[in-house]
């Protein structure tokens, strides 16, 4: 028997209850297709910021209601990474060792093809591996290997879902990323859309223009955070926030944590600008 369709979630209610849901991000899908069966898909260039962003997710895996589980990491669409996200990926591995031990009893790892494939089949060379992991060329073998062929479908369909109306969200955060003060109407023009298509395309993926910008000033931010010391209120004025109460507010919405906080964690982990 198939595996549901798996529905796009926000990041709370994918907190709330995981199971038969996804959380799209810049360059990552978290999804959980039943309690003993999780995954990730990834693709593009992953930053340091997309990395903690990922990591507020893949705790949940570590959760005591959550039983022992296998995992499918598609890496396939992989272009490269900076030394920042490996590093934060490499820190949540050895911190969380033997949870991930006692949680993950199983990983299937999907490659890309030729140099990218080795780089990251080679990865699990250089940080800590608390569970068993296996190197695929496609998701069947993974699954097959998990013994879970039958959420094959469910995932193919999620990743249609997201990757086939992805370029129109990449589109945009480009677009919000070079405007930040862009309205709906200006950056539906830019991307030769209507503003309901432009809603309609982006709902599809769950998520909304507003959650769009305000993730598009957070990146802003996170950029000035980590590649300088300019003073936190100066960053807030620059990426379009009113106030320092008003950017500490979103920035922490956004990340979890305030702006010296983030900035203070990611130097830590000596983290490059996103």
């Amino acid at each position: 028997m198939n595996a549901p369709a798996l529905v796009a979630a926000t990041a709370s209610q994918f907190a709330r209850r995981p199971a038969g849901r996804f959380l799209a991000r810049a360059t990552s899908v978290h999804f959980c297709v039943e309690p003993t069966l999780w995954g990730l898909l990834l693709w593009g260039r992953p930053s340091a910021a997309d990395a903690l962003a990922l990591g507020r997710s893949l705790v949940h895996e570590l959760e005591p209601r959550v039983p022992p589980h296998r995992s499918l990491v598609d890496a396939s669409g992989l272009e490269g990474g900076d030394e920042g996200a490996f590093a934060l990926l490499q820190r949540y591995l050895t911190d969380n060792g033997a949870a991930l031990a006692h949680a993950v009893t199983r990983l299937a790892l999907i490659r890309p093809g030729g140099m990218r494939g080795a780089l990251v089949a080679g990865a699990y060379q250089v940080v800590p591996s608390p569970y068993p992991v296996q190197v695929f060329n496609d998701v069947g073998a993974g699954l097959d290997w998990l013994d879970a062929r039958h959420a094959q479908r469910s995932i193919e369909e999620m990743t249609r879902s997201v990757l086939g109306t992805s370029p129109t969200l990449l589109a945009l955060r480009a677009h919000l990323d070079a405007h930040l003060a862009a309205s709906l109407g200006s950056a539906a023009r830019a991307l030769a859309l209507s503003e309901r298509s432009l809603q309609r395309k982006l709902g599809e993926v769950g998520v909304t223009f507003q959650g769009e910008t305000a993730d598009a000033r957070v990146r802003a931010a996170q950029r000035l955070l980590a590649s300088g010391d300019a003073p936190i209120t100066t960053i807030a004025l620059e990426v379009g926030c009113a106030s320092l109460q008003h950017f500490t507010a979103l920035f922490r919405r956004r990340t979890g944590q305030t702006p010296s906080a983030w900035r203070a964690r990611v130097r830590r982990a000596g983290g490059a600008p996103p």
